[in-house]
């Protein structure tokens, strides 16, 4: 069976796990071609820990030799990178989702062009819940995020509003608003908010609470949605991953195990 070339576009901890999973447990279906980051240095660093090194490409040129791009890059490239694969009628799997809010006229002609776009469910649970449920009618969806202060600092909402979240010495709501204004507030924390917002109802619809306490010690999501087939809540208490304490590990699974179920001739869940 021909192996499916996979080129990978941001060489920090996601796309550094998924191009070890690609030549490890993926290896048998398929073959990591290229790597490409804007920081060479991170590339070097990526193709460094792989027994067989790969080609280090230009953008252009990593996503006219792949079969599947994957774009791990950041929430300010993803929407371009989707753009140039959707041009170049290559399928793509995004990872910085965030920058797709606003885009989706993008993901309509990726459609009329042939072109697959994956989206891992990543550090959240519920989103095979939210699918079906939007079948029928949904009446609201929230996320609520708890997250240590240190996982907020320095976020732009946080900044423009003088909150120092340094000083908070017990449980606090920083932010109540929409998924597009958190993911616009909160990008480096919110993605799972832009995930929830293109399988359900909408960043406009889709309600976003953050929270924050000294007490906390993981990243939690709560996903609560309401409509036609009843109530769902799921929660997810998340282990930071080794390479990163800044990105949780069921994220990174989450990508490979998108990868890997785009090999499987037998597809699980919804």
């Amino acid at each position: 069976m021909k192996k499916m070339k996979v080129g990978i576009i941001g060489c920090g901890t996601i796309g550094t796990e998924i191009a070890l999973a690609c030549r490890g447990r993926l290896s048998k279906k398929i073959e990591l071609i290229a790597v490409c980051d804007s920081d060479e240095k991170k590339a070097l660093s990526l193709n460094r820990k792989l027994k067989k090194r790969v080609k280090l490409l230009k953008l252009d040129e990593l996503i006219k030799l792949s079969d599947l791009v994957v774009e791990a890059a950041s929430a300010a490239m993803s929407g371009d990178v989707l753009k140039k694969c959707v041009r170049a009628k290559k399928d793509c799997m995004v990872m910085s989702v965030g920058g797709l809010l606003g885009r989706e006229e993008l993901l309509k002609t990726a459609g009329r062009r042939g072109v697959k776009i994956y989206i891992p469910s990543g550090a959240l649970c519920g989103i095979d819940g939210l699918k079906s449920s939007a079948v029928g009618k949904i009446d609201s969806v929230t996320l609520t995020t708890r997250k240590p202060p240190k996982g907020l600092a320095g976020a732009p909402y946080l900044k423009e509003k003088g909150i120092d979240v340094s000083n908070i010495k017990e449980e606090t709501i920083v932010f109540e608003g929409s998924a597009e204004e958190a993911v616009k507030g909160f990008p480096q924390n919110v993605n799972v908010a832009a995930v929830l917002s293109l399988a359900g109802i909408g960043a406009r619809k889709t309600r976003v609470r953050i929270v924050t306490s000294l007490d906390y010690t993981a990243n939690i999501h709560e996903v609560e949605i309401k409509g036609e087939a009843g109530c769902i809540v799921t929660k997810a208490q998340n282990v930071p991953s080794k390479p990163n304490p800044k990105t949780s590990a069921l994220a990174i699974f989450s990508a490979i195990a998108t990868l890997e179920g785009i090999t499987k001739n037998v597809r699980i869940g919804t």
